[in-house]
């Protein structure tokens, strides 16, 4: 089983991957009868209960960390003996973990109900004190931030869907993150969402300057909410620059699972995911990641920090909407039903590889709110001739990704994180069979699909792409959430936003002039 020689991610030419008839090894057969199970309503899941975070446990993840001893001892020090630290209601710092479900909720649900935004506080949660100081700059202050470094103590504003996934984002919180924040010296406001687009509204109006980064504990579409609203803030220079924080909640995650590999861990799910996640926010470091700006005929102009997906993969997101409260499973459920039906969406791709950017800038730019894309055209126009244009227009899938999951289990891109600027590019063409299919997904769970060899499936990695549906079959997912089926562009623009992750190195690619630090005014 051969891998057509190619470049890696900064290289020029595709590579073309599949599967042999051979390729369904034992273990893919449990999990196809694992699959089977969850469709018939077979299957039934015990909660795994994550060993409760302590002081040892931070500790121990601090001095694996490389932070300083001083740091470390700080760290370990009761919150109460700090001069303007938290402490939880009640002084015990695994106090949360002994309540009850419903003592856990507290006030939140009648808060909730009649509309209120739900302070940490009111949530059962460390009281905090609002923005009692002057608010900061947006930029954050270089004399307490160190470059890449949230500052101690810190700050953060968290936005939570207590509807996503199965609906115990607020109890993991309260119970799991909550007393990891406590130690590291981390105070919040805990607001939660009511709605669609209501993070998108919030974060529009929010005094950033009170908060040394937001938090966002959901699935992929509430960060996708909340970026698109700093964007749509009069001030979105600034307040892109806001560095950001994953913490799952939800049924994807594929953001969290991304940060999750970058930083080095084992590929991990539900609780223990989380914890990870917490205990990187603990460490404070933050990197720079790209920005997917996205342009459709009707005139949508919207950003993704993480995918957008144009048939299958589209398809079993939005479809398996109606299965959220099993978690990742529903993504399983959705995979059989579409493959049992499957679909060819015809279209028009075209996209910029790497290695052709260096070409004269197009005459006809665009140049609106947001960043400048540079290598796009309108729509009306035809994509510039130094463009690649894929000769088949039958697909089963397109998926732009600029992370390396789709999903917890889903490690889309085992080829590792994107450089600076760059994203990955994959198609299916028509033609493929559904054994084939579920072969690639069942082998995409550890990486593994990009060692066969099938001529149906094709990788790139791009700088812009253009995708013009031939009709309305199909809808676009955008970081999961639904976009009308319509003709749309994007370029990626290279570190455009900070997100705590496990590590402060840059990728490659990374240009220290270009933009400053998000410790640095503008």
């Amino acid at each position: 089983m051969g891998v057509g020689a190619g470049p890696d991610l900064g290289g020029h030419a595709s590579r073309h991957w599949g599967v042999g008839d051979d390729a369904f090894a034992p273990s893919n057969s449990s999990f196809f009868f694992f699959g089977w199970l969850v469709v018939s309503g077979s299957f039934s899941t015990r909660e795994r209960v994550a060993e409760s975070p302590s002081r040892k446990a931070l500790g121990a993840f601090m001095i694996r960390s490389g932070c300083p001893a001083a740091v470390q001892s700080q760290d370990l020090a009761a919150s109460g003996n700090d001069e303007g630290a938290l402490t939880a209601q009640g002084g015990g710092e695994g106090e949360p973990h002994g309540q009850s479900p419903d003592t856990l909720l507290g006030n939140t649900d009648k808060e909730l109900n009649a509309g209120a935004a739900v302070t940490a506080s009111s949530a059962g949660a460390a009281p905090v004190a609002l923005c009692q100081r002057e608010p900061r700059d947006l930029a954050m202050e270089p004399a307490h931030c160190p470059r890449g470094l949230l500052p101690r103590p810190c700050r953060v504003l968290v936005l939570l869907n207590p509807r996503g996934g199965k609906g115990k984002a607020l109890q993991l919180f309260q119970s799991r993150v909550q007393p990891l924040l406590e130690e590291a010296e981390i105070s919040f406001k805990l607001m939660l969402t009511e709605r669609q687009n209501h993070a998108r509204e919030l974060v529009c109006a929010e005094e950033l300057g009170c908060w040394d980064a937001l938090v966002v504990m959901s699935g992929d579409g509430l960060m996708h909410e909340v970026v698109n609203g700093l964007m749509e803030r009069p001030d979105w220079e600034t307040a892109i620059q806001k560095p950001l924080c994953s913490l799952p909640g939800g049924s994807g995650n594929a953001l969290a699972a991304s940060l999750n590999y970058y930083a080095g861990y084992e590929q991990v799910t539900d609780e223990a995911l989380l914890i990870n996640c917490t205990l990187l926010l603990c460490r404070r470091h933050l990197s720079p990641m790209n920005l997917l700006s996205l342009r459709t005929a009707s005139g949508l102009q919207l950003y993704s920090v993480l995918s957008l997906s144009w048939g299958f993969v589209a398809d079993v997101d939005l479809e398996s909407e109606k299965y959220r409260r099993l978690g990742e499973i529903r993504f399983t459920v959705g995979t059989f039903f579409r493959l049992a039906s499957l679909r060819i969406y015809q279209g028009q791709l075209a996209y910029l590889p790497v290695g052709n950017t260096a070409s004269k800038m197009p005459a006809s730019t665009l140049a609106p709110k947001g960043p400048v894309d540079t290598y796009l055209v309108p729509l009306e126009e035809p994509v510039p001739s130094h463009w690649t244009v894929v000769p088949e227009q039958d697909f089963i899938l397109v998926l732009v990704l600029l992370h390396t999951h789709l999903s917890t289990e889903m490690f889309a891109a085992p080829m590792g994180r994107c450089e600076a600027g760059v994203m990955h590019l994959f198609y299916v063409r028509a033609g493929v069979s559904r054994a084939m299919l579920l072969r690639l997904f069942l082998a995409m769970q550890k990486g593994k699909h990009m060692e066969f060899d099938c001529p149906y499936l094709v990788h790139v990695p791009v700088v812009a792409f253009r995708l013009e549906p031939k009709n309305q079959r199909g809808v676009f997912s955008v970081d999961g959430e639904l976009m009308a089926c319509d003709a749309v562009q994007g370029q990626v623009h290279p570190n455009y936003l900070w997100m705590v992750c496990g590590s402060r190195d840059t990728p490659s690619g990374w240009d220290s002039q270009r933009r400053p630090p998000p410790e640095e005014p503008l």
